[in-house]
């Protein structure tokens, strides 16, 4: 029963949170909904860049990995993180691509950067190949969308910001 509770005052319909698979979104509503003969509580998350809308179970929200935006403990490290030397592993590809989209799907804003930091090429690098380029663009984006939410600015303010620390 306290567990309930938690929950209700953990989300609230306008509230930004970050679900994994799916990157920053929007509560739109907290209804309920009769499914297969029971009610369910519903967390509704709208998600306006894919024009996607997602609903969770209230009772399922922790484990399917929903979570508020980070605080700016928790992004400043992953700025710092953005700051780091690049670490690329000398495994295959879709080894290292496997990886790196299993840290995107984490939702960790340190797991992102990470990806960013490791797959970031500048003007005067050699360039990436095409699924390389994908698993940057995706994860940079993510971490943008959420940097932005956490810091009250535009996803393109974020991106330029996130840029400015890789180019140091």
């Amino acid at each position: 029963m306290n567990k309930k509770l938690s929950y209700k005052s953990a989300f609230n319909s306008g509230d930004f949170v970050v679900y994994p698979a799916h990157g920053v979104g929007k509560i739109s509503d907290i209804a309920k909904q009769k499914i297969a003969g029971s009610e369910l509580e519903l967390i509704v998350v709208n998600f306006d860049k894919d024009k996607m809308t997602l609903r969770i179970p209230m009772a399922k929200a922790e484990t399917t990995g929903l979570r508020k935006i980070s605080d700016s403990s928790v992004m400043n490290d992953a700025l710092t993180t953005l700051k780091g030397k690049a670490r690329v592993k000398k495994v295959m590809w879709s080894r290292r691509a496997q990886e790196y989209e299993n840290k995107i799907n984490s939702g960790s804003p340190v797991a992102i950067a990470e990806v960013v930091r490791d797959l970031y090429r500048s003007e005067n690098l050699a360039e990436q190949s095409y699924s390389e380029r994908q698993i940057y663009e995706q994860a940079l984006d993510r971490l943008a969308n959420e940097y932005a939410v956490c810091e009250n600015i535009t996803p393109a303010a974020a991106t330029e910001k996130l840029l400015g620390i890789l180019a140091k």
